[in-house]
C-alpha cells in the first residue's frame, strides 16, 4: 500500500511540474513513478507491489482481450444469415470462497458479451453461467476456470488459488 501511495504522489507531482492534469498526462506520471519506484525499490524496502502491478497489467489486458473476441463472436453471429448460437446452461465449480471473489468473477462473466451469471449456489461452490456458444459444457468450464477464475484469483490472493 505505501508503493501505491507513493506512485500516486509521483504521480501527481509529475502533473504539477508540467501543468497539465489530465488522465493522459496522470497516467504518464504513474508510468514513470512506477519506473522510479521499481529503480529505487532496493532502497525503500521489499514490496510485492511491482508483481501486484504486473498481475492487473496483465488480467486487464487478457480481460480486454477475451471481451473483443466474444464482441466479434456476437457482432459475426448478428451479421450472418446463419446462427451459430449453441446456447446452455452450465455450472462452474468454484476455487473462489469470499463474496468478493465470487462477485468479481460473475461480473467480469457477466460483462462479456455472450456469457451472463445467473446464480451462486447455496452452499457458495457453484455459480451458473448462461452461455449463447457452448457446444461443448466442458470446454467452457475449462475456459473460464483457467482463464477467468485463475487469474482473478491470483490477483485478489496475490499467489496461485489453492484447490480445495
Amino acid at each position: 500500500m505505501k508503493y501505491l501511495l507513493l506512485n500516486i504522489a509521483l504521480a501527481l507531482a509529475w502533473a504539477a511540474l508540467t501543468g497539465v492534469f489530465d488522465p493522459t498526462n496522470l497516467m504518464i506520471g504513474f508510468g514513470l513513478g512506477y519506473g522510479t519506484l521499481f529503480v529505487a525499490r532496493r532502497a525503500l524496502g521489499s514490496s510485492s507491489y511491482f508483481l501486484k502491478v504486473r498481475q492487473v497489467f496483465e488480467f486487464v489486458l487478457f480481460f480486454l482481450w477475451e471481451l473483443l473476441l466474444a464482441n466479434l463472436r456476437v457482432a459475426h453471429d448478428v451479421l450472418t444469415p446463419r446462427f451459430f448460437m449453441q446456447p446452455r446452461i452450465i455450472a462452474v465449480p468454484l476455487d473462489a470462497r469470499t463474496d468478493a471473489e465470487i462477485t468479481a468473477l460473475a461480473y467480469f462473466i457477466s460483462l462479456t458479451p455472450g456469457t451472463l451469471s445467473l446464480d451462486v449456489s447455496s452452499d457458495r461452490r457453484v455459480l451458473f453461467i448462461h452461455a449463447m456458444y457452448a457446444p461443448d459444457a466442458d470446454a467452457l468450464r475449462r475456459e473460464i476456470k483457467q482463464g477467468f477464475e485463475r487469474r482473478l484469483l491470483e490477483l485478489m490472493r496475490g499467489a496461485k488459488p489453492q484447490r480445495g
